[in-house]
């Protein structure tokens, strides 16, 4: 039972996960450990303002997925959705939509001036959002989806773009996304 509440706890809420916490204390099991939780750019209130919270309680951190948004972040679709991607697959109208819709134009136009970012750092906009993932205090690690092996390198130079990450840097890409959740306590590694 013990494995399940440390490997479940990605299904539960955060009320949840506390309970589930508890429980696991009072029976002297394993706790959960860690949360799976969606965070990039576009998504951060739940890794930001709500994990936070849970880790300082329990010791619980955050297995983050998703950091290029399903391709978004690379510009793969800023000049529409090619043939080839997610987007364009049966079973991801869903993203499609999201492209196309007024809130998915508005972070592409956000995503153009991030490349600019990147551009100023030497590394990719891949490596720009999953550095910017992984400077956050309560990310213990994010997951990445590659299809082939230069991707995956690719990704893995997010490693040195870590450092460039000053506090004036991220005060520079939360002022261009203007999406960073309010009641912040920890914002980034030190």
């Amino acid at each position: 039972l013990s494995p399940a509440l440390t490997c479940l706890s990605h299904l539960l809420s955060l009320s949840h996960l506390s309970e589930a916490y508890s429980i696991a204390r009072q029976f002297n099991l394993v706790p959960p450990v860690c949360e799976q939780a969606e965070y990039h750019y576009f998504q951060r209130d739940k890794v930001e303002l709500h994990l936070p919270e849970s880790a300082c309680l329990s010791g619980v951190g955050a297995m983050t997925w998703s950091p290029l948004a399903c391709g978004l972040l690379t510009g793969k679709y800023n000049e529409g959705v090619p043939e080839s991607s997610r987007a364009a697959m049966k079973g991801y109208s869903w993203l499609k939509e999201r492209l196309c819709s007024d809130e998915g134009k508005k972070q592409l136009s956000k995503i153009k001036e991030l490349h600019l970012l990147a551009d100023r750092l030497n590394c990719t906009p891949a490596q720009l959002a999953i550095a910017w993932c992984l400077r956050s205090e309560g990310v213990s690690s994010v997951l990445l989806g590659v299809s082939n092996t230069e991707q995956l390198l690719e990704n893995l130079g997010s490693l040195r773009v870590l450092s460039q990450l000053t506090p004036p840097l991220i005060a520079e890409m939360d002022a261009l996304l203007g999406n960073k959740p309010r009641g912040t306590k920890k914002e980034a590694r030190s």
